[in-house]
């Protein structure tokens, strides 16, 4: 059913993203932002059916690119190509146009009378973070690959900073990714937090007997501070995900830290529920896992950058700690070990402070924003 408002009712609108190939973060933006225009088609450069069944009762419309090989399970073997890709899409029949981007979705032209808003979850960060740990730390950037790399992502930086010119309105989903479009795209940006669906997990108000962690494998997630930090205490800890450092992480841990590779969603939400508290060593953009953690009333001990200072109150939904380190990780566990009775977190008070990032509250700003531009 359609959540449209009658202001906005009428209105032809498309959707764009950068491509639909796993569910993550980005993509349950989309899927919250096609809740309100259920009629509206989504335009992407690749889109893999099987692994988006999220997405089966949409119209998508992939561009050339997801014909290419291995583009559904590589698409960043395009990257390049992607530029190309929404410059070519005709969005011209449309009134409102809304990109959802964190890499070249916001490169679409449209037509002089549509609106087109960008939902921005980061200014690309392999381009403008100094060749960052997106790429670096991957074994293949190195010569003569290092070389074509670094000329490409010049390329891509400089287009990237001209396609930015192309959106009339930049929300950001974070003041801190706010902060990062006026630096680098020098654009201002509202900040509409994304949606997390609060809904779907459940309070509980025992203390578990493990510390859990979640996400994708991969070096800037930096489990490997997890694991090192946890093999040092000798307390229990649960990572659940997969990706390209599970062999050598589960090598590294002791035998108090398990690493639990992929789980179904209902695994996911048993997990939450029996830990004592989840761990984001991490720096995000926004970061959608520790509010989730929040609405089923577990406190988070974060590294306190990015967008963790938005999301999680020092002292009221979890602990902050400042380094990315062994000794500063390490400090923030011991503290909360130490709590006392009365200093200990309200499972309650926490899950309501997730509730403030819900779905609902997603769709209602958005479409009030929406509203607004069209008035």
């Amino acid at each position: 059913m359609s959540k449209q408002s009658e202001k906005l009712r009428g209105k032809k609108v498309a959707i764009v993203c950068d491509w639909l190939t796993n569910y993550a973060g980005a993509e349950r933006v989309i899927s919250a932002i096609s809740e309100i225009f259920p009629e509206a088609p989504i335009y992407t450069s690749v889109y893999n059916e099987e692994k988006m069944r999220e997405f089966k009762d949409r119209e998508v419309r992939q561009s050339f690119i997801g014909k290419l090989p291995f583009a559904k399970k590589k698409h960043q073997l395009y990257i390049s190509l992607m530029p190309y890709a929404f410059e070519g899409m005709n969005l011209d029949e449309y009134d409102i146009v809304i990109s959802s981007s964190h890499a070249c979705a916001k490169g679409i032209i449209t037509s002089p009378s549509t609106i087109h808003v960008c939902y921005c979850h980061s200014p690309m960060r392999y381009v403008w973070d100094g060749c960052h740990e997106y790429v670096k730390n991957y074994g293949w950037y190195r010569w003569p690959f290092k070389f074509l790399i670094d000329r490409q992502l010049f390329g891509l930086r400089k287009w990237d900073r001209l396609a930015a010119e192309r959106a009339d309105h930049f929300i950001g989903n974070s003041k801190y990714v706010a902060e990062r479009i006026k630096k680098y795209y020098g654009r201002e940006a509202d900040v509409i937090y994304p949606s997390v669906d609060t809904d779907e997990f459940e309070l509980s108000e025992r203390s578990g007997d493990y510390y859990l962690a979640v996400g994708r494998l991969i070096p800037y997630k930096r489990f490997d501070l997890l694991v090192d930090t946890f093999n040092s205490l000798g307390l229990p800890l649960y990572i659940v995900g997969d990706g390209k450092e599970f062999a050598t992480l589960k090598e590294r841990a002791a035998d108090n830290v398990k690493l639990m590779g992929f789980v179904s969603e209902g695994e996911l939400k048993n997990y939450y529920v029996g830990a004592k508290a989840f761990l984001f060593p991490q720096k995000e953009d926004f970061g959608i896992v520790p509010v989730e953690a929040m609405a089923c009333g577990k406190p988070v001990i974060a590294y306190g950058e990015g967008g963790a200072l938005e999301t999680i109150v020092d002292g009221k939904t979890g602990v902050l700690f400042e380094e990315q380190t062994v000794e500063s990780l390490s400090k923030a566990v011991r503290k909360f070990e130490k709590m006392h009775d009365d200093e200990k977190f309200d499972p309650k008070v926490i899950r309501a402070h997730a509730e403030t990032f819900s779905k609902e509250r997603f769709q209602d700003e958005l479409k009030k924003y929406l509203e607004e531009l069209i008035s």
